[in-house]
């Protein structure tokens, strides 16, 4: 049951007179003590991640229920004596839920240990640092009760001298603008005014500084004009109302828009206790928020990139496109502490914590409002994602041991931008489980960074040339098999050294994926030729090669941009040495996979889709054709898929907790093998998937790797 509002407003009467003679210390810990209760109110429905700066901390606040972009800078109230990171984090934990928005709360410095112009310089400070993490001005709005009120008005004084751009927007709480102290309803208001008095104000101000008229100080004696727009709160019964009156004058003389609200029967900064009978000052806020900053219920929706339009169409009800990217930390995982982690991660991407929505003309993304459930590892990888499950969310988490794997519908992302996902939430994880701080580099992404548009474009469309490049190839050899009768899939790992497989590679003159792709053709050779003995009935030896194009380009986008080449070997023509398929394969990737031969690549994929005819098609007509042309031509053209996502990089203070990393393919629709490659430290791991009884391939390349002169090790999940 709420107390109502006179029975708070009678208790704080009672309470006045202790308040005012009481000390700095004693203020201090009251003032902590209505934190603590704020925050527990409403633990369970934020997280809070704390950030140190050199001279103070800070809290990030996020609700649980994030339904609008940008975010809240938070400015505590407290006399500038009083507040610390508990206080600052509990208002900011209200605000958060009822305006279903980040917050950003700094606990700066206080007087008197640390006055003027300490305050405003961790403000200013706190505000650069939400601009280098990405959130543009006209997505922060500043927030602040009392003190903390006229922190946001000094600190836009102060931005404009320092030539920084505006935030967008300012909610101030029973402002303190004049700490001069002489607005005519302290007179009025004095016995009325249930928290405050004069002599209480003047107390704090003297604590603060003695140049009571500075602009930065007191923020009615500065320049006001093209401040961001304002709405301002206060009790009609409060000793700061005139602060309140005169500021929205001056603002709005100054050409500023501005609003103030006043309430009857109230207190100072009323608005924080966040009572049900004042509802309608939260439903001001919010609408104040829908204009300056961000409409709210508003997930961000994105047209799939130019590769993913096929997935949707291609998939059936015996398969799905997903891959599995996972990393081996060298302690088990602590599923709550990882669930935390996701909270936050999924936010950083939105492309990623996405689900499958159909429209009219082609499917889109639509960002998830939370993170999906961890769930636990089933008995073989990549079980097929339903349609039902990629509408509700096309990324899956999931724990075994120590490991964790994160599994893909490729309409959302490829390897490249899976693995900056999956690095980026390992550094949460570790980050809450052992406190190390961990920077945003080497694929790392700052976790509370806004996501930027480059990294979320559909760069094909960006990169596309002016010539298309000719589809036409001939069909290869196919690898078949008796399926698995209940669709198991079946993995190998072979496990090899890195630098030993870098070394081999090096004596050919090649690259490691040159090498491996080399091996791999050559046990698929000999594999057709045990098939086929009669060369006249072979067919070319191709491995499809993905190509990371953004060692081409220069894009930032976590989405899918990625081709393919395929280098090939005509057995007709006789048996290929290893060296000759070396050659072969290291001068196809050289003079194929250019900016010019891949930019024409993409044109041939960007016309059909920029075709009016296409474009006007509607989804269920657009789907049959792409089906059954991924059905004809789709998977002939490949023996498989070969993926080496190379060696993975990470932040120093990242590595000594973590064991290796997996890249695990899916089967294809009609390919039953598949390889993807990644390699972490010295742990090079090469893992072969299929849906089919026999292991021939994976046996063929073992021993392909041997007679090379490899130590190999091998895993997997075969039935007992």
């Amino acid at each position: 049951m709420e107390i109502s509002p006179n029975t708070i407003k009678a208790q704080m009467m009672r309470l006045k007179p202790l308040l005012s003679a009481s000390s700095v210390e004693t203020q201090r810990r009251g003032q902590n003590m209505i934190g603590d209760i704020m925050k527990f109110k409403y633990r369970k429905s934020v997280i809070v991640k704390n950030h140190n700066f050199d001279n103070f901390s800070a809290s990030w606040v996020l609700p649980k229920k994030e339904l609008r972009s940008g975010v809240i800078l938070y400015l505590h109230g407290g006399g500038f004596t009083s507040g610390d990171l508990k206080y600052a984090t509990g208002v900011a934990s209200t605000l958060s839920v009822l305006c279903k928005v980040r917050v950003f709360a700094p606990a700066y410095r206080l007087a008197p240990e640390h006055p003027f112009p300490a305050a405003l310089d961790d403000a200013v400070e706190s505000y650069k640092y939400l601009i280098k993490k990405g959130y543009s001005p006209s997505k922060i709005t500043l927030c602040g009760e009392s003190a903390g009120g006229a922190l946001c008005y000094s600190l836009c004084i102060k931005l404009k001298e320092l030539k920084i751009e505006l935030p967008g927007g300012i909610i101030a709480f029973s402002p303190w603008v004049n700490l001069e102290n002489t607005g005519a309803s302290y007179a009025e208001n004095a016995e009325a005014d249930p928290t405050m008095s004069k002599e209480m104000l003047d107390f704090y101000s003297k604590n603060y500084t003695d140049d009571f008229k500075n602009p930065l100080v007191s923020p009615i004696y500065g320049d006001l004009s093209s401040l961001p727009p304002s709405i301002i709160f206060a009790a009609d019964n409060e000793i700061l109302k005139s602060d309140s009156e005169v500021l929205d004058s001056l603002l709005k003389k100054s050409g500023c828009a501005s609003k103030l609200y006043t309430k009857s029967d109230r207190w100072h900064a009323y608005v924080l206790f966040a009572l049900s009978k004042d509802t309608d000052d939260f439903t001001i806020i919010n609408q104040f928020l829908n204009k300056v900053m961000s409409d709210e219920n508003r997930l961000r929706w994105m047209r799939l990139d130019n590769a993913a339009k096929i997935y949707p169409a291609a998939r059936s009800n015996t398969w799905s496109n997903v891959f599995r990217l996972s990393v081996s930390l060298k302690e088990e995982i602590d599923v709550e502490v990882l669930k935390s982690a996701l909270d936050i991660t999924v936010r950083r991407f939105p492309s990623i914590c996405a689900r499958l929505r159909r429209g009219v003309f082609w499917y889109y993304l639509e960002q998830t409002p939370l993170a999906p459930e961890i769930k636990d590892e089933a008995s073989f990888p990549l079980t097929r994602m339903s349609k039902k499950e990629a509408g509700s969310c096309a990324l899956r988490v999931i724990v075994y041991k120590n490991r964790i794997a994160t599994e893909f519908f490729h309409a959302l992302t490829d390897g490249t931008g899976g693995m900056i996902f999956l690095k980026t939430l390992c550094a949460e994880y570790l980050s809450q489980k052992y406190g190390i701080v961990i920077p945003a580099e080497n694929g790392v992404l700052g976790r509370l960074d806004e996501p930027s548009e480059s990294e979320l474009e559909d760069s094909f469309q960006k990169y596309a040339g002016n010539i298309q490049a000719s589809r036409k190839e001939q069909n290869s050899f196919h690898i078949k098999g008796t399926p698995e009768p209940d669709g198991y899939i079946n993995l190998v790992c072979l496990k090899l050294s890195s630098s030993q497989a870098l070394e081999a590679a090096h004596k050919y003159g090649v690259s490691l994926t040159v090498f491996l792709c080399s091996a791999l053709m050559r046990a698929i050779q000999k594999l057709e030729a045990d098939k086929h003995p009669n060369i006249k009935k072979r067919k070319p030896v191709k491995v499809l090669v993905p190509v990371n194009l953004r060692n081409i380009f220069p894009s930032k986008s976590v989405r899918n941009f990625a081709l393919y080449t395929t280098p090939e070997i005509e057995p007709r023509h006789g048996e290929y040495t290893f060296e000759e398929i070396c050659k072969i394969v290291s001068s196809w990737l050289a003079s194929d996979v250019t900016a010019k031969k891949m930019a024409a690549k993409i044109a041939s994929n960007i016309y059909a889709e920029r075709n009016l005819v296409v474009r006007l098609m509607p989804l269920f007509i657009k789907n049959f054709v792409m089906k059954a042309v991924y059905n004809a031509v789709g998977e002939k053209k490949s023996c498989l898929t070969l993926s080496n996502l190379g060696n993975v990089k990470l932040p120093d203070v990242m590595k000594p907790y973590i064991e290796r990393f997996d890249f695990i393919l899916g089967v294809q629709a009609t390919i039953s093998n598949n390889c993807g490659v990644v390699s972490f430290g010295d742990t090079l791991c090469i893992n072969f998937i299929r849906d089919i009884t026999e292991s021939d391939l994976e046996l063929q390349f073992y021993k392909e790797l041997r007679d090379l002169g490899l130590d190999v090790s091998v895993e997997s999940n075969q039935k007992l």
